[in-house]
């Protein structure tokens, strides 16, 4: 046999054509110091991320607690289960624009406007009087309702009158220059308020709360008083102005509870709430019975039995007692340790910003989410005489949680202004740390 030879004309030998052999590449593996370092070049530099997620992650858990104690309400009058959630998850929305907002504006900036933003919430104050845009409910008037948006002005009056408290406690008194030339470090100690600072706190304050009992509102009343009387201590009043405030509202307590018959009741039904078990204890007992049915675990979201019309204003001022039979004691005291540390870390926050007008604006914002919870939850576990009072970040209202919102925005710009300039700032010519 004849073999046929595999060259060509030219008895050269044809090669082959070799085609690069195509290796399988290895499966991508997730490279997470690459995504470090992009999502740490997406966040501010200086940004707070701990206290900004605590304040979301609580704020979200609102939304959610909200829908669970009003689903079945906002059935029946609203023909509509999502009735309280929508307006809340709006006022949601809105907060995280306010605290983005705020938080890219110079806290500064409230201590040059104080006065203007004073005489706005006493005009929205007085607006709650005005026929046509004042909303009654429940025989008080404590909103506002311009179209479809609605506000209630007490909310915004609060963190008011801390930011001027705030400026008129940081400005430094001519008779104290006098004293000394040498300014001391107020990153260690503040300064003694003088008469003229204390009285003019005072006034604002008192006034703000004139305003708000004729609404009525005692319990914000409640709130606005304990609040001031903490900052001024924080701020540097003497013991013996203080004990001196105080003694006032020993006649004044009484005298406004004898002025309301229904204060009152109220009073008797914390003292013994099974004596009027189908009037003014109602709401009391089914606020303790929510509590106990929640054991130590609880009996799972949206698994409350007193969401079901049997605990009055569930979604609002014992939306505690909602969270504590769904979650049990256990998910109680992490809500609770939560909070704490967003309060925690408010006064840390303010403890070490040099400047002492955002020192004073961290310790009056801690303090206000620390008496209003505090006041709230001694209400929903009968530890003090029932009223009305929001939980912060938690109760519905979209102007209560927008507003706190913001002011955890507030807090953020001071940190951030804090860690970019340093431990110390200079003070101006006039005696004012003005920071900027």
């Amino acid at each position: 046999m004849i073999e046929v030879s595999n060259s060509s004309k030219g008895g050269k030998r044809q090669k082959k054509s070799r085609m690069p052999k195509r290796h399988k590449k290895p499966a991508r593996a997730l490279n997470y110091e690459k995504i470090l370092r992009f999502t740490t070049r997406l966040r501010p530099k200086y940004l707070d991320l701990s206290l900004l997620i605590a304040v979301l992650g609580l704020s979200a858990f609102g939304v959610a607690m909200v829908y669970s104690a009003s689903h079945y309400n906002a059935t029946i009058y609203f023909d509509d289960s999502y009735h309280f959630f929508r307006r809340q998850l709006i006022g949601l929305i809105l907060g995280i624009a306010l605290i983005t907002l705020t938080y890219y504006l110079d806290y500064t900036t409230y201590r040059k406007i104080a006065y203007p933003l004073l005489g706005i919430a006493v005009g929205l104050l007085l607006l709650v009087f005005v026929p046509g845009i004042g909303i009654a409910r429940l025989g008080a008037s404590r909103w506002i309702g311009i179209g479809g948006f609605t506000m209630q002005p007490s909310e915004i009056a609060k963190f008011t009158f801390i930011i001027f408290a705030a400026k008129v406690a940081s400005s430094t008194s001519s008779k104290s220059k006098k004293k000394s030339t040498i300014a001391m470090p107020e990153n260690k100690t503040t300064s003694q308020l003088s008469i003229k600072q204390l009285s003019l706190i005072l006034a604002v304050g008192v006034g703000f709360c004139g305003l708000i009992l004729l609404q009525p509102n005692l319990s914000i009343v409640m709130t606005l008083g304990a609040t001031m009387f903490v900052c001024l201590f924080l701020f540097g009043a003497r013991l013996k102005h203080l004990a001196i405030m105080v003694l006032p509202v020993f006649v004044l307590v009484p005298i406004m509870l004898v002025a309301e018959p229904y204060r009152i009741a109220r009073l008797v039904a914390f003292v013994d709430p099974w004596a009027t078990p189908r009037a003014e204890g109602f709401q009391l007992i089914q606020s303790l019975y929510a509590l106990g049915n929640g054991g130590l675990f609880g009996r799972g979201f949206r698994n409350s039995t007193q969401a079901y019309m049997f605990l009055p204003f569930s979604e609002s001022d014992f939306i505690f007692s909602i969270i504590g039979e769904e979650f049990g004691l256990v998910g109680a005291m992490l809500f609770l340790l939560v909070l704490g540390f967003i309060i925690y870390k408010i006064f840390a926050i303010g403890h070490r910003c040099s400047n002492r007008f955002g020192k004073y604006l961290c310790f009056g914002i801690a303090s206000l989410i620390f008496i209003q919870s505090a006041l709230n939850i001694a209400v929903v576990t009968g530890s003090i005489p029932p009223t009305g009072l929001p939980l912060p970040f938690i109760s519905f209202g979209g102007t209560s949680l927008a507003v706190f919102m913001s002011a955890i925005g507030i807090v953020l710009n001071i940190d951030k202004n804090t860690k970019r300039d340093g431990p110390t700032r200079t003070s101006s010519p006039k005696g004012e740390n003005l920071g900027h």
